[in-house]
């Protein structure tokens, strides 16, 4: 259950989002501590469990929008056994890059080696151990958790000229899709650097994944079969399964 101890490992989870696709809930509540389980923990708090269940307890949390309700619950972390530091987006470079990358420039991963960023929006029991161990030994910029399948969320049809062949009501592909969490060595914050030159918003999957792929870097793929949910819109929360989420998580 353990990482590798080939070097510093900070937990990094972006949490200052709006959370457009949860609304009305984030009119009142940052998205990460909408209430999860039969016991109504934050969303954010399983994702705090389950990093510090791999000994992963140095946690920086990139946190904006509602962030006061983040401080005021989880405080500097202690109390949940782990060191909490909190940095504050800048609304000058938008996005989850941007969000990274301003917590560089403020020194949030100094002396860090890996970073293991984790979305707030997903639940997930992923082997973080194994991810991270993976990673490390293959000297790789960056490794993507892939999860195999993927429910696409609407009807898809398939036409000859106007006509409807076949209809399939939210279809299963068969592709390798990305859960929203993904380690980085830290030298990919010159990369970071190097992207938001005259930019307004930089996105860590749409513009730094691609970079590092096209500069010829060793972009590995951790693929997991384990359980994972995107709860990053209102239809997915009121299908989330709460007897579930207490067998899995056990907080």
């Amino acid at each position: 259950m353990s990482p590798p101890r080939d070097g510093r490992i900070l937990g990094v989870v972006l949490a200052g989002g709006e959370g457009k696709r949860l609304r009305p809930l984030t009119y009142y509540f940052q998205k990460c501590m909408i209430p999860i389980g039969t016991r109504q923990k934050p969303l954010l708090e399983y994702i705090l469990h389950h990093l510090k269940r791999h000994r992963i307890a140095d946690i920086r949390l990139l946190v904006g929008y509602k962030h006061e309700q983040i401080k005021n619950y989880f405080d500097d972390g202690s109390r949940f056994g782990m060191r909490i530091e909190y940095f504050l987006d800048d609304p000058s470079l938008r996005g989850s890059g941007g969000a990274l990358l301003n917590a560089a420039n403020r020194g949030a991963f100094d002396g860090a080696e890996t970073l293991l960023v984790y979305y707030g929006d997903i639940l997930s029991n992923i082997d973080l151990s194994g991810m991270l161990r993976q990673h490390l030994e293959s000297r790789a910029s960056s490794t993507l958790a892939l999860a195999r399948g993927f429910e696409v969320p609407v009807g898809v049809a398939e036409l000859d000229g106007r006509s409807i062949r076949r209809w399939v009501e939210k279809p299963r592909l068969d592709i390798y899709a990305g859960i929203g969490i993904v380690a980085f060595n830290t030298q990919v914050i010159g990369d970071l650097k190097e992207l938001a030159a005259g930019r307004e918003e930089l996105d860590i999957m749409g513009d730094l994944i691609p970079h590092l792929i096209k500069e010829g870097r060793r972009v590995e793929a951790y693929l997991t079969e384990d359980f994972w949910y995107d709860v990053g819109s209102t239809e997915k929360y009121e299908k989330l399964n709460r007897d579930i989420i207490e067998a899995i998580f056990n907080i």
